[in-house]
C-alpha cells in the first residue's frame, strides 16, 4: 500500500492560540477587551501610600500606612489558628499585625528583623494597637514612598488587583487617547479642563496631595472632563440617528376633509382636552411629512393618550396605509383592542387581534387578513412583529409603554419597522409612556425624538388620597374594604410576589386571596398574575369589569391599562418594594369614576432611605412629572430607564441629576461637531461606544 503523500505544510491549519489565563479570562468577563476598555476602568476608591504615619500618630479606623521591624512572629492556636506578627517603628512604638487567613509566603515575609510596611485600619485590641489583615510587602531601609495614590479597581476573585493595575498602567500607554475635539467643542465655561489623556492619567493615579474628595464626589476637573466626553458620544450618537432617519422617505399621511379622522372626532362620546388637541395636530403634522415621525406621546395616567393614537390611526388607514399597536402586556393591550374596536369598527375599519395566546386556525386567520391588507388596524403583544407578521402596507406603528419592553424587544422592533433595506418606505412611529420623563432624561436619551406631552387630565378624574398603613395596621384596611363594598364599590389588592419566597419576607398574592376570601364571606374576591393562562386572565377581568367580582387580588399585571371605573380602593401591600413609578401606575388604576378613591400604602418596617423617600412622595404629590422627578433621583436612569433588562449602563461616569449643565454643552457640541467635523464625530463614537451605540437606540 502506498504511503500517503507528506502534508502541505502550506495549508496546514494555524497553530492552536494559547490558551487563556484565568485572569485574562476574568478581565474578559468584566469587558476589558481593548485598551481603551481598559483605560475607562476607573477605580472605586484610592489608597495612600505616599506617606507613612509613625505608630504612635495612629488613630483607631482611620487607614495608614506605617513601616517597622518585625520583633517576632508566631502562629496561635487559640481562639482560632491565627498569625501574629509584632513590629517596632523607628521611635521605638509596637504594632501588631493579625492574620485569621494566611499562606506560608505570610510567614517567610514576616521573619524577625525584615523591615515592613503595612497598611491598614489600626484599631485598640487586647494587647495594644493591632491591624487585623493589612496589606503589607518588605522593603529596603529608606526605600522611596510612593508619589502617587494607589488605585484599587472594581475586579473579581479571579482577577488580583496586582495583575489589573499594571494591565490599566500597560493599556494607559498604549490607548489612543490623543486630542480628538477642537477647542469650540469643548464645553464653555471650562477652558480649563485637562486632555482626556491627562484626565485618565490623573483618575488612575492621582498625584499625592490630590484632594480626596473631590476625586470621590467626581467633581475634580478630570471627572468633569470625563463625564463631558461620555455626554458627547451620547449626544453625537443621537443626533446621528436622527440624521440618518430624516434621510429616509415614509408615506406622507394627510388627514382628508371629512374622512376617517373627523368621522371619528365627531363619534367620540367626549370632547377631547385642549392638550390631547394639540398633541395631536403635533402627531398629524409629523406624520403629514414624507420623512419618518419618530415622536414619544408622554402623559399622565388617565391624561387620554389611547384617543390620540386613535385618531393617528384614522389618518393612516384613511389614507390607505395600516397601523399596529404593540402594548408589552396581553392586558393592556386588550383593553385598547376594547376601545379601538369600539370606536373604529362602528365606522368600517377591520381590526385584528394578535397575541402569543392567539394559536392555530384563528391565529392564521388573523395573520392572512394583516397579510392581504383587510385588517387596517393591528393590535397585540410582541406577536405583532414575530417573523410570520408580514403586513400589506404598514404606515404608522404605534408602541404603548414602550420602556417595558426589553432593550432586546426594542431593538428587533425597529429592525422589523425598519424593513431589510428593499423597501421604500419606512413607518411612522410614536411610542407612548404613562411614565413621565424628566427633561435632563429627556435630552440624555430621547435626544433623536420628538416629544409631545398630554398636560392635562380629562373633566372628572377625582384626585386619589394616598394613605400609609404600617403592615401591623392589615386587619383595619380589611375592615375599610368591608365599608367600601357596602357602598357598591370594588376593591384591588396588589402584591409583589405570586408564591413563597425563602429569601423576601413577604405575603404572596394566594395567601392573600384566601385571607380575604374568608374576611369577606359572600363576596367574590379573584386572583389574577402572570402565570394563569390568559384565557383564564381574560375571564377574570371580566368578571371585575362585569362588577360581579367585589375584590381582586393582583400581581402587578394590572400596573397598566385597566379601567373599571366602579373600582374605588386600592391596597398596595409592601409597597416600599415598589418602584416610584410603579406605585403612581398603580394608583392610577383608581380613581377614574366619580366616587371619592383612596389608594393604601402597606408597608413593612424596617424601612429603607430610599423606602421612605419613595413612600413620601406617594404621600405628597400625584403629579406625574414630579413623582418621574424624584424616581430619578432615588434610582438613578439605568433603573428608570430599564437599562438593566440589556446588561449595559446607559451611563458609566455622567449623572443626570448632577450633570444638567454638562449635558447642555454636550448637545451644543454634538450639533457643532456634526455640521463641521463629521470626521471626528464618527472618531469620538466609536471611541467611546463601538457596538453600544445600538442599545442608545432601542
Amino acid at each position: 500500500m502506498p504511503k500517503a503523500p507528506p502534508a502541505d505544510s502550506s495549508q496546514s491549519s494555524p497553530p492552536a492560540a494559547p490558551p487563556k489565563s484565568a485572569p485574562q479570562r476574568a478581565m474578559e468577563k468584566l469587558g476589558l477587551h481593548r485598551d481603551i476598555d481598559l483605560a475607562l476602568h476607573l477605580p472605586l476608591r484610592y489608597e495612600d501610600e505616599t506617606r507613612l504615619t509613625p505608630v504612635a500618630e495612629l488613630r483607631d479606623g482611620e487607614p495608614a500606612q506605617i513601616e517597622a521591624t518585625v520583633r517576632d512572629a508566631r502562629i496561635e492556636l487559640r481562639p482560632r489558628r491565627q498569625l501574629v506578627a509584632r513590629l517596632v517603628d523607628d521611635d521605638g512604638d509596637v504594632i501588631v499585625l493579625r492574620f485569621l487567613h494566611f499562606y506560608p509566603s505570610h510567614q517567610k515575609a514576616l521573619q524577625p528583623g525584615a523591615r515592613i510596611r503595612a497598611r491598614g485600619e489600626p484599631r485598640g485590641g487586647f494587647f495594644g494597637l493591632e491591624m487585623v489583615h493589612p496589606a503589607f510587602k518588605t522593603v529596603e531601609p529608606g526605600a522611596p514612598l510612593a508619589d502617587v495614590l494607589t488605585p484599587v479597581y472594581p475586579t473579581s476573585a479571579q482577577l488580583p488587583q496586582a495583575y489589573l493595575r499594571k494591565a490599566v498602567a500597560s493599556a494607559l500607554k498604549r490607548a489612543p487617547l490623543h486630542e480628538l475635539l477642537p477647542a469650540e467643542a469643548l464645553p464653555q465655561g471650562h477652558e480649563n479642563l485637562p486632555s482626556l489623556r491627562e484626565a485618565l492619567q490623573c483618575l488612575h493615579h492621582p498625584p499625592a496631595g490630590a484632594s480626596l474628595s473631590a476625586l470621590e464626589d467626581k467633581q475634580h476637573p478630570a471627572w468633569q472632563r470625563l463625564k463631558f466626553e461620555e455626554l458627547l458620544a451620547q449626544q453625537l450618537s443621537q443626533l446621528q440617528a436622527q440624521r440618518e432617519r430624516a434621510r429616509l422617505k415614509a408615506p406622507a399621511l394627510q388627514a382628508a376633509r371629512g374622512g376617517l379622522h373627523e368621522k371619528l372626532l365627531a363619534a367620540l362620546p367626549f370632547a377631547l382636552t385642549g392638550a390631547q388637541r394639540r398633541v395631536a395636530d403635533e402627531i398629524a403634522a409629523d406624520i403629514a411629512r414624507p420623512q419618518p415621525m419618530h415622536r414619544l406621546l408622554q402623559g399622565d395616567v388617565g391624561s387620554g393618550k389611547t384617543v390620540v393614537a386613535a385618531l393617528a390611526a384614522a389618518v393612516a388607514i384613511d389614507a390607505g396605509w395600516q397601523c399596529a399597536l404593540m402594548a408589552p402586556t396581553e392586558i393592556l393591550a386588550e383593553q385598547h383592542f376594547a376601545k379601538l374596536v369600539q370606536w373604529l369598527e362602528p365606522l368600517g375599519v377591520g381590526v385584528a387581534w394578535l397575541t402569543g395566546s392567539r394559536k392555530g386556525k384563528a391565529r392564521q386567520r388573523m395573520v392572512e387578513r394583516v397579510a392581504s391588507g383587510e385588517a387596517a388596524l393591528v393590535v397585540g403583544t410582541h406577536a405583532v412583529i414575530q417573523d410570520d407578521v408580514q403586513f400589506a402596507r404598514l404606515g404608522l406603528a404605534v408602541i404603548d409603554e414602550q420602556h417595558r419592553f426589553g432593550v432586546a424587544q426594542r431593538l428587533q422592533l425597529r429592525r422589523k419597522l425598519e424593513g431589510d433595506g428593499t423597501q421604500k418606505l419606512e413607518p411612522h412611529l410614536l411610542m407612548m409612556s404613562a411614565t413621565p420623563i424628566p427633561r435632563t432624561l429627556a435630552m440624555a436619551y430621547f435626544a433623536d425624538l420628538e416629544v409631545s406631552t398630554i398636560d392635562e387630565l380629562p373633566p372628572g378624574r377625582t384626585p386619589v388620597l394616598t394613605k400609609l398603613f404600617a403592615d401591623n395596621r392589615r386587619a383595619d384596611v380589611i375592615a375599610r374594604i368591608g365599608d367600601e363594598l357596602a357602598q357598591g364599590r370594588q376593591v384591588y389588592w396588589v402584591c409583589p410576589l405570586i408564591e413563597e419566597s425563602e429569601t423576601l419576607d413577604l405575603k404572596n398574592a394566594t395567601e392573600t386571596h384566601a385571607q380575604l376570601s374568608a374576611a369577606l364571606p359572600g363576596r367574590m374576591v379573584g386572583l389574577l398574575h402572570g402565570r394563569m393562562p390568559a384565557a383564564e386572565k381574560s375571564a377574570v377581568m371580566s368578571l371585575f369589569k362585569g362588577g360581579e367580582m367585589a375584590v381582586l387580588v393582583a400581581t402587578t399585571v394590572i400596573e397598566v391599562g385597566v379601567d373599571v371605573p366602579n373600582a374605588s380602593l386600592m391596597v398596595i401591600e409592601h409597597a416600599e418594594r415598589f418602584g416610584l413609578a410603579q406605585l403612581h401606575q398603580l394608583r392610577g388604576r383608581v380613581g377614574r369614576g366619580t366616587a371619592a378613591s383612596v389608594c393604601v400604602l402597606l408597608y413593612g418596617t424596617p424601612l429603607s432611605p430610599a423606602g421612605k423617600e419613595r413612600l413620601r412622595a406617594m404621600a405628597e404629590t400625584q403629579d406625574g412629572f414630579e413623582i418621574a422627578r424624584r424616581d430619578l433621583e432615588i434610582r438613578g436612569p439605568g433603573e428608570f430607564m430599564g437599562a438593566r433588562q440589556s446588561g449595559d449602563a446607559l451611563l458609566r461616569f455622567a449623572d443626570l441629576t448632577e450633570d444638567a449643565p454638562l449635558l447642555r454643552e454636550a448637545r451644543r457640541s454634538a450639533a457643532l461637531l456634526l455640521e463641521r467635523h463629521p470626521t471626528v464625530a464618527r472618531a469620538h463614537v466609536e471611541r467611546w461606544l463601538e457596538s453600544r451605540a445600538e442599545y442608545l437606540k432601542a
